[in-house]
């Protein structure tokens, strides 16, 4: 009995030796394959960076900012130095390029897991505030998506076990992009658990710094973008009545500046603090506002006809001369629309109008600085919002009221947080808002108010930032649309590129969406590119589901 015993103790000796070393062995190499809890606090910047343009050696330039620099293009509020440009021509992507793919990466790859992580470790932890900014993040994600590309990949997304993905109907991403916005303000209502603003102000340090009402009235700012955008469905006015959930939401998203939602930049050295935008990243020299937006803020467009726009010299850039003029796309410099070179705008950063590079000292206003507080969702787009709706209604009244808010907002905002490199003599004061809004051929009387008014302000106020809500309202209306009421287009005096000079595959056709991200779907994805027509040459010119009855 001794012997076995003895037996017995070396085995059991031997099976405790190996579990040790075996625990050591596991403690210094760690499966790569197995899955590791990272805090969401840590999580939750790289997700945000995403949102205007991220910087890692896993994916650089993922989000809004780089593509929205040639969005820009199609909605002229600004155009290329040079001639010919391919997007100032409404033209898309060829080739294997993943340029204006960016929104697409940013969101299944820069956000996708990310924000999974975020919403699963925070419901595990009861950190409900993190999981709201998740879901608030990933309805505006889904709602940009879809409004950028259209058809999308949606039910499966995020199942790791595919190859292949199938992709589905703009109407059902609308319909993700609402239950996550609800989901959003249902955790972020929540107390209980390990809520607490300072500890989410770790991870939200670049956008609302913890401020949980910020967030909630983001999520209530997509909704009312949500119903909004569906102006041109029949049941908009009628059914369910989008057109009274666009202003409910409206109401309940930001109504003053300071519930605004920014993204902010450190600023601080390295290349991923700076803005995309900004003369230290060297990306937006070549650009060059338009000749409608210049047209529109001094007084040339015949819907403000003589109203020199204070805000110009905010968003815009004066010409060596002091006045405000641009160019048409796809026409260069204009040479000889504009002979005299002092008359030819000088680029975003102040610079001459034929230097790419930033001018010394620095001289660079608004969005296009290297640190800019960037607006993602403004109180002024939601009374826009507001006042399109009402005024669909036949609520001309209580249109107006939220038009002239709107106005109001965006003075202010550009007035309080935009002043840095305004000459003195230029900028925004109360009396200066007070005028503005007191001269009739800016807010007119009801009799007088139309659809323009509202679009064309809402087209100035966004100016810069909302290259994609602005992008989505002008598809609404097809660029040239006429209001039934005056017989005028929407967007006065906007013209597209004539035909003969829209980009060659568009076939005379202007431009609806982006194609998907290249070097995911058209590597291994193509089977369901061909279901959606996305290899055809002009996929880009197909309209949207949303701009359609």
């Amino acid at each position: 009995m001794k012997k076995i015993f003895g037996i017995c103790m070396a085995s059991g000796m031997a099976a405790l030796l190996l579990g040790s070393c075996s625990k050591q062995i596991d403690d210094a190499y760690l499966n790569p394959n197995a899955e590791t809890v990272k805090p969401i606090e840590q999580l939750l910047p790289g997700i945000i960076d995403n949102m205007t343009c991220s910087f890692s050696a896993a994916g650089t330039n993922y989000g809004t900012t780089q593509d929205g620099m040639y969005l820009g293009k199609y909605i002229q509020f600004w155009v290329q130095n040079t001639a010919s440009n391919q997007y100032d021509a409404l033209g898309g992507v060829i080739g294997n390029s993943d340029l204006l793919g960016n929104v697409w990466a940013m969101h299944y790859y820069g956000q996708g897991q990310n924000l999974n992580r975020v919403i699963q470790w925070g419901s595990e932890q009861e950190k409900w505030d993190y999981v709201g900014v998740a879901y608030a993040i990933r309805a505006w994600s889904w709602l940009t998506l879809t409004n950028t590309y259209g058809e999308v990949i949606l039910k499966e997304a995020f199942n790791t076990n595919l190859r292949v993905f199938k992709y589905d109907t703009q109407a059902e991403v609308y319909d993700e992009a609402r239950r996550n916005a609800h989901l959003a303000i249902e955790f972020l209502s929540r107390t209980d658990g390990n809520v607490s603003q300072a500890n989410l102000a770790i991870g939200d340090k670049y956008m609302n710094e913890g401020d949980v009402n910020k967030w909630k009235k983001f999520a209530y700012g997509v909704l009312a973008r949500s119903y909004n955008q569906l102006s041109n469905k029949a049941d908009y006015l009628g059914g369910p009545k989008l057109v009274d959930s666009a202003i409910k939401y409206a109401g309940l998203a930001a109504t003053t500046n300071a519930e605004n939602t920014y993204a902010k930049f450190s600023n601080a050295g390295p290349t991923g603090t700076y803005h995309f935008w900004g003369p230290q990243r060297a990306n937006f020299g070549v650009q060059r506002q338009s000749k409608f937006i210049a047209d529109l803020m001094s007084g040339v467009n015949d819907v403000f006809n003589g109203v020199n726009d204070p805000r110009a010299w905010y968003i815009l850039r004066e010409n060596p001369n002091g006045t405000f003029k641009g160019f048409r796309p796809t026409y260069g410099l204009e040479t000889a629309v504009l002979p005299v070179v002092n008359d030819r705008p000088n680029n975003f950063w102040g610079g001459l109008n034929a230097v790419t590079t930033a001018p010394t000292p620095d001289t660079v206003r608004y969005v296009y600085q290297n640190g800019p507080a960037f607006p993602i969702i403004t109180a002024c787009e939601m009374k826009f919002i507001e006042a399109e709706a009402q005024y669909r209604k036949g609520q001309k009244g209580l249109a107006l009221a939220a038009y002239r808010e709107g106005i109001r907002l965006s003075m202010d905002m550009l007035a309080t947080v935009y002043p840095k490199n305004v000459p003195e003599a230029r900028k925004i004061t109360p009396g200066m808002i007070t005028a503005f809004l007191a001269d009739t051929r800016v807010v007119p009387a009801e009799a007088q108010f139309t659809l323009s008014h509202i679009m064309m302000q809402k087209y100035i106020a966004l100016y810069g930032y909302g290259v994609y809500e602005t992008w989505t309202d002008m598809r609404r209306f097809h660029y040239t649309d006429v209001e039934t009421a005056t017989g005028l287009q929407v967007y006065r005096g906007f013209e597209l590129p004539p035909a003969d000079r829209r980009y060659v595959n568009n076939s005379g056709k202007v431009v609806y969406r982006c194609r998907p991200r290249y070097n995911s779907e058209y590597l291994y994805n193509v089977d369901e590119l061909r279901r959606i027509g996305a290899l055809d040459l002009d996929y880009h010119t197909k309209e949207m589901w949303y701009t359609q009855p």
